[in-house]
């Protein structure tokens, strides 16, 4: 899979990409990053890609021409399988569902938005659509794309060393993954449950998930209405 991130801040990426799950990932070959400096599509001598608000406001707004220009350089022509999105505060909500149905696509590029804004016209005739990664507003989309690029590339065959993990793990099955303890069993009078211990992996199995139902119901309640009931096989 390769992902294309447009960006004014290609430094931005140096770090987020060289560790961790991502940074393996890249490394075997079983994951693309492609940083594009927006400025590149910009003529003039100073690589103007931004401009005043019509109408008059605060801050600057980022112009249509420059990513028109990028997103169809990097990709002549669109085919099945590409997904283009601008990060936005105003776009769909980003969850574990929409990372799950990006990890099915061959190439998604990511146009990294300003916290005034885009021009209108790049939401309406050029991205698929706009996402947002939650309720604020970021001074830029740069951290907004490094997440999507995390969740989705940890959902990718071949990429989590134990493939079932990712399917266990909160919001994989609608609801927050339950709670989880290790050595030692006993941590200054903080017992590890006994059933853990028992090596009953049914009981194991089925305690977990009400575990799990009842840490989601104290702290996310707003989940249960669209959780399955259904204990996973």
């Amino acid at each position: 899979m390769i992902f294309h991130l447009v960006t004014i801040f290609p430094e931005f990426f140096r770090g987020p990409f060289e560790c961790g799950v991502v940074g393996k990932a890249i490394q075997a070959g079983k994951l693309q990053v492609r940083i594009h400096n927006l400025r590149d599509w910009a003529f003039d001598r100073h690589k103007t890609v931004d401009d005043r608000p019509f109408g008059g406001g605060e801050g600057m707004v980022l112009k249509p021409e420059p990513l028109f220009l990028a997103a169809e350089s990097i990709w002549p022509q669109r085919k099945p399988g590409q997904k283009l999105l601008l990060t936005s505060a105003q776009g769909r909500l980003f969850d574990q569902a929409m990372a799950r149905e990006l990890a099915t696509m061959d190439e998604v590029m990511i146009l990294c938005g300003r916290y005034e804004g885009v021009d209108e016209r790049v939401a309406e005739h050029l991205a698929d659509e706009e996402v947002s990664i939650g309720d604020f507003v970021l001074s830029g989309g740069e951290l907004a794309a490094a997440v999507i690029v995390d969740c989705v590339g940890r959902l990718l065959p071949g990429v989590l060393g134990n493939e079932a993990s990712s399917l266990q793990e909160s919001f994989s099955q609608g609801i927050l993954d339950c709670p989880q303890w290790t050595r030692p069993a006993d941590f200054r009078g903080w017992k590890v449950p006994e059933i853990l211990l028992q090596g009953h992996h049914e009981q194991i199995r089925q305690w977990r998930r009400q575990a799990a139902m009842e840490k989601t119901a104290r702290r996310r309640p707003d989940l249960l209405s669209k959780a399955s009931i259904s204990t996973p096989q």
